[in-house]
């Protein structure tokens, strides 16, 4: 069954086991979807997104921060490993931090970072932390999962922890 999330240029297909599953035909559908999650977001929240190298995680991050309102270009993190961007004065108040755990070795390298201390204060957004960040947050967080089919469409499909996130998966969709 195709449904509409309800954001232009996605179309999704109701899967079963608590997963949606959505197509992004390019960039700015991508962007588009990661606004309206951004706009859902708030202080505690962890989101962990999955996908091959040019799956678009972080075209995904850049419509998240358009959706909170923060200050700064996103790009990838993957030298510096993560970094904050701080709320604009007309931005929804919620800082981002933006996280690229490709580079992380193991969880000790994860837990140099202290974002247990950030989780509190911003929305953390992991690219590359399934496996690894989930232990942030583990019973409440969001698996994000791209996929780049060889059309160039991108696959996306959400994986709620916690009544919280379900209700949110929710209402993304409707």
């Amino acid at each position: 069954m195709t449904v509409r999330s309800g954001v232009d240029g996605v179309h999704g297909t109701a899967q079963g086991r608590g997963r949606d599953g959505f197509e992004l035909p390019d960039e700015a559908d991508t962007i588009a979807f990661g606004r309206r999650l951004g706009s859902v977001l708030r202080a505690g929240d962890l989101v962990l997104l999955s996908g091959p190298l040019g799956a678009g995680k972080t075209v995904m991050v850049r419509g998240i921060a358009e959706g909170l309102g923060v200050a700064g270009q996103v790009n990838s993190p993957t030298f510096v490993i993560a970094r904050v961007h701080r709320p604009r004065p007309d931005g929804r108040g919620v800082p981002l931090v933006h996280v690229d755990a490709y580079r992380l070795r193991g969880l000790d390298e994860l837990d140099d970072l202290d974002l247990d201390t950030d989780l509190m204060d911003a929305a953390v957004v992991v690219e590359w932390g399934e496996g690894v960040a989930e232990r942030l947050s583990e019973e409440d967080h969001l698996v994000v999962r791209l996929n780049r089919r060889p059309d160039d469409v991108r696959e996306l499909s959400l994986e709620p922890h916690g009544a919280d996130w379900a209700d949110r998966v929710a209402s993304l969709l409707s």
